[in-house]
């Protein structure tokens, strides 16, 4: 079906562990397409899909990644160099706090691809090079991300279902049908009307240095990852080897925290812009293509606005098909456009700033319609 096919790279080989457990097939007679999906969409994609493939659309341009990560290995080094040439004074202990936190975001947005398969054609170098980038460079399991972020693509915006918006209701109420729900239940664990002011002191800044810091150990350790808690290790290693050889304890301990700050404050802005602004409800059972819509948005494409965002600007097409690579997203998007419109479906694309803007309104919105449910019915 047309999750498998998004998710899987080599479909020959996964589909040999799947004949062990084929119970049967369909009789002639029975529909093939659910009552709650939409049959002509389905038809409809999965010809696009196919013609994508044709095109090699989903064949990876290596040298595309082999120049990004070499970028982010030489920020990466430019960061201690800053310090270990000009000092640890206020100017160079700043810019190299902005340069190392470039070199970790990008890096995150690396990752992302090898996560998804996007860069090497063999699915063993996509898993080796990711424990390097998401463990060594960045201190982070691999698996653990592997983990949360399938859940995510699979039911994106699904409440119960996309660990991604686990932080309703504790933290925010997401979406305009479950704030009302929440309303008329009574339940409060933040005052979520002023939701829209305490994210931009919560989320963005300390999502990293607090939560994902603590979860993705946890998560290694309790599932046994242990090659994943080898490489994390190194990194901490390297970081506190060659800073504090430079840096003194408080001053180390303050260089990470901000990093992982700024790290933290540039992910959140970018990954939620594009989702905390849609349709965010339990699972609807929809077809591949509406879930991933209804679910998702885009924002205008530029150099900067690609490179800032690691092409997540085009994350209608990236749900749609996670294991292209993002430099053939701009290709598709005409296809993905002319497809939502033969459907009456809105493909929606936005500046930049309105998207972050739009996080901050549907989170106002969200708020409002939950007090006047907790108040009034």
């Amino acid at each position: 079906q047309d999750a498998f096919a998004a998710f899987h790279v080599d479909q020959v080989l996964v589909n040999k562990y799947l004949k062990p457990l084929q119970i049967g097939e369909l009789a002639p007679d029975q529909p093939s397409v659910e009552p709650t999906k939409n049959k002509m969409l389905v038809e409809d994609f999965r010809e696009l899909r196919a013609a994508v493939g044709k095109m090699g659309l989903l064949k990876p341009n290596q040298l595309f990644f082999f120049l990004h990560l070499a970028h982010i290995l030489l920020l990466d080094a430019a960061a201690w160099l800053i310090l270990f040439y000009f000092g640890t004074s206020f100017m160079p202990f700043i810019v190299s706090l902005v340069v190392l936190t470039i070199s970790q975001v990008q890096a995150s947005w690396l990752q992302h691809d090898l996560g998804h398969l996007s860069v090497f054609r063999q699915s063993k170098w996509n898993h080796l090079l990711h424990k390097f980038v998401m463990c060594h460079l960045m201190g982070a399991s691999a698996r653990w991300w592997t983990l949360l972020h399938s859940q995510h693509h699979a039911k994106p915006n699904c409440f119960q279902k996309d660990p991604d918006i686990d932080m309703h209701p504790f933290l925010f109420t997401l979406g305009k049908k479950l704030s009302v729900e929440l309303g008329i239940k009574k339940t409060k664990y933040m005052p979520y009307n002023h939701q829209h002011k305490y994210f931009f002191i919560t989320l963005p800044p300390l999502l990293f240095p607090t939560y994902f810091q603590y979860h993705t150990f946890y998560i290694a350790y309790t599932k046994r990852y242990w090659v994943d808690l080898a490489w994390m290790l190194t990194f901490y290693i390297r970081f506190f080897l060659t800073y504090g050889s430079l840096l003194e304890i408080k001053s180390l301990l303050a260089y990470y925290f901000l990093f992982r700050m700024l790290e933290s404050s540039w992910f959140v802005w970018v990954s939620q812009m594009n989702h905390i602004p849609m349709d965010i409800y339990y699972d609807k059972n929809l077809d591949w293509v509406s879930t991933q819509l209804q679910a998702t948005c885009n924002v205008e494409q530029s150099l900067f606005n690609d490179w800032f965002t690691g092409h997540l600007n085009f994350q209608i097409e990236h749900h749609l098909f996670p294991t292209m690579p993002r430099h053939n997203y701009w290709k598709v998007a005409p296809l993905v456009k002319s497809l939502c419109a033969k459907h009456g479906i809105e493909y929606q694309c936005k500046p930049l700033l309105t998207a972050f803007a739009d996080i901050v309104h549907s989170l106002k919105n969200s708020g409002e319609l939950w007090l006047d449910a907790y108040l009034h019915k």
